[in-house]
């Protein structure tokens, strides 16, 4: 017995000097994948794209396995850093039931347009605000301080969704789920996908 704890503390330690190490490495904000107790709420968001209706998750969700809802700021390095990172994997899992739709706050629509190119995301791309005057305000910042990431603007904030497990109805989509309170670790999130997918 006292074998298995001294294991677990020192695995805990182990996995704890990753993660530091990880943040610290070339200005990366890494973040490990963590389930959590979140309460995360429906939303509908305006769509960044130009005569789109606005984007309710709930009924986005509709039909899908596995989504990824990723806040970022055009202007965030650490954003720009993630963003490959994220269109890889949706390209990647998008035919077996992986999504992703970016919710873009304090940057302007024209700025959020400007950092995806003339292409366009090859993903959903929403907006919850416009200006930095906001983020105190923002479902972005509640849902980090509510998970203890503690950085002032924190950018990327990633959770993932099982749209399985949503409720059907009410304000609360899901009581628990998947966070990272950082930028993704490529080969983790991977792992992650391919194990909720059912993916050898």
């Amino acid at each position: 017995m006292l074998k298995k704890i001294l294991f677990g503390a020192l695995f805990g330690v182990l996995i704890l000097n990753m993660t530091l190490t990880a943040t610290a490495q070339g200005g990366h904000e890494y973040a490990p994948i963590q389930e959590r107790t979140i309460n995360y709420r429906d939303w509908t968001f305006n769509s960044l794209a130009d005569n789109r209706p606005p984007v309710n998750l709930r009924r986005w969700m509709q039909g899908k396995r596995l989504v990824l809802v990723v806040y970022y700021a055009a202007w965030c390095g650490n954003w720009r850093m993630e963003a490959p990172v994220v269109a890889r994997l949706y390209d990647r899992y998008k035919n077996q039931g992986f999504d992703v739709v970016a919710v873009s706050n304090y940057a302007s629509c024209d700025d959020s347009r400007a950092f995806f190119g003339n292409a366009g995301a090859p993903y959903t791309v929403v907006v919850e605000s416009e200006a930095g005057e906001a983020r105190d305000r923002t479902t972005h910042y509640t849902y980090r301080q509510a998970t203890g990431d503690t950085r002032r603007w924190g950018s990327p904030y990633n959770i993932f969704l099982d749209p399985a497990r949503a409720t059907a109805s009410g304000d609360v989509i899901a009581e628990r789920a998947w966070v990272s309170n950082g930028e993704l670790v490529e080969e983790e999130a991977d792992a992650f996908i391919r194990a909720r997918l059912g993916i050898r």
